[in-house]
């Protein structure tokens, strides 16, 4: 079952990854100052992880990877990196698939 992990990073705040079933990692936050901060940006992923347009596919030094945005254009959160566009876009059918109906599991 995919899952969205709240942690704690080496500065003190807080992010989250979304976890696909086999346990990869598909979209990374960047830090929030609070928790309530860090569930909104979850929320914001499965709002916005249903409208195509919300995700940027870029590229950078032969890998491409996707942000997702949310409607205001603030980065939500960051896919690993792929060695082919068809890695990454299987990586964003994977996020709209898995963000609705995840788990949020808190390890802070």
């Amino acid at each position: 079952m995919a899952k969205f992990e709240i942690y704690n990073d080496k500065r003190g705040e807080f992010r989250f990854r979304l976890k696909a079933g086999n346990g990869q990692n598909i979209l990374a936050s960047e830090g929030y100052k609070s928790k309530s901060a860090c569930t909104n940006g979850i929320e914001s992923v499965r709002k916005n992880s249903q409208d195509d347009k919300r995700f940027d596919r870029l590229e950078s030094k032969g890998s491409t990877y996707f942000n997702l945005k949310a409607s205001n254009g603030q980065v939500i959160g960051t896919s690993q990196k792929y060695s082919s566009s068809s890695g990454s876009e299987n990586g964003v059918e994977s996020v709209k698939k898995n963000a609705p109906i995840a788990e949020i599991d808190d390890l802070t």
